[in-house]
């Protein structure tokens, strides 16, 4: 079990792929926003990879183990510490009972925002339909429906796992985090020529976009578009505004929701539906990107790539985590 100390500006219990199949009842998959970080966590652990870990927002998370445990730290460097001793990344640690684990700030030079505490045995939440995933906007799943707070017990699962030395993701494997953040997506599916000018959808993939503060687990708003973005004068029945449309579900995880003219790439916990334009989605590969996109920080370059190609590069990343990437620590 682990106890927590502090909560952090938000840390919640996630797993991967989230809560799938329930985005016709308004249901958003939730899920890690770094999903590779996650799951690499997951493998040096010999957890399944879409078991689900601790993903610190932030930082300043402090917890405390209350058994002898094995755990992996991924994603953004916080500076974590054992005590008073620091903790690599990437490696598989064994704790003991009683060792309080204590992350710092996040590093805004390092271009990453969150990271990841896995640990043998997953964490042991009551799935909700079919996810330990947290949905912060709906308040459901995960720890209770909502981020951990101090005095928080969060049960871990038995494992089958041994320790039998330190483990670690090979230097060429472990994620590269960069600024700007370049993301592949498609176009579609709300795009030229019936939503937005050939001129428009070529600024799309060639801006360089600001993430605005205004960012979550629901949305990441970027800077606005220019008018002649639109290829129509308004929205019709759907409004007045061409960035509306009469409601319709949204291509999410991914999506680059319009309203008005400002543009939000829709992530883990955002909205199913809506009456605005969606002219973009990110690919599945670079979903994980997003997860460390900095709010206020992050500039975003979007790449154009055909549908075969997000294909392939999907099969790709799934194919990256295996044992091939894992190495022994002498």
């Amino acid at each position: 079990m682990i106890k927590v100390l502090h909560g952090g500006l938000q840390t919640l219990v996630e797993d991967w792929p989230g809560r799938l199949g329930y985005n016709g009842q308004g249901m958003s998959a939730s899920g890690a926003l770094d999903n590779r970080a996650l799951q690499l966590g997951n493998l040096l652990l010999g957890n399944s990879l879409g078991e689900a870990g601790i993903e610190i927002a932030a930082g300043l998370f402090k917890c405390e183990f209350e058994e002898d445990s094995i755990i992996a730290i991924t994603g953004a460097d916080m500076k974590p510490t054992l005590g008073n001793a620091p903790v690599p990344l990437w490696e598989s640690i064994f704790v003991k009972k009683g060792d309080v684990l204590s992350f710092g700030n996040y590093d805004p030079e390092q271009n990453a925002f969150r990271a990841y505490l896995c640990v043998a045995g997953g964490i042991d939440v009551e799935p909700y339909l079919g996810s330990k995933s947290t949905c912060v906007f709906g308040n459901y799943g995960g720890y209770e429906g909502r981020g951990l707070k101090p005095n928080d017990i969060v049960k871990v699962g038995g494992s089958a796992y041994r320790w039998d030395g330190r483990r670690r993701i090979r230097k060429d494997a472990v994620a590269c985090y960069e600024n700007p953040v370049r993301l592949r997506a498609i176009a579609g599916m709300n795009a030229t020529p019936d939503f937005a000018t050939e001129r428009g959808m070529n600024y799309l993939f060639s801006h360089e976009f600001q993430a605005s503060l205004n960012a979550n687990r629901s949305a990441v708003r970027l800077d606005a578009l220019p008018d002649w973005f639109f290829s129509r004068e308004s929205g019709g029945v759907g409004g007045s505004h061409p960035s509306n449309i009469v409601d319709h579900a949204y291509n999410i995880r991914g999506g680059l929701n319009i309203t008005g003219n400002t543009p939000s790439l829709l992530t883990a916990d955002g909205p199913t539906l809506g009456g605005f334009i969606c002219s973009i989605n990110v690919i599945n590969a670079d979903l994980w990107k997003i997860g460390q996109v900095i709010p206020g920080a992050s500039k975003i370059l979007f790449e154009q790539v055909s549908q075969e190609e997000a294909t392939a590069l999907r099969k790709e990343a799934r194919d990256f985590i295996c044992e091939d990437i894992v190495e022994s620590v002498a």
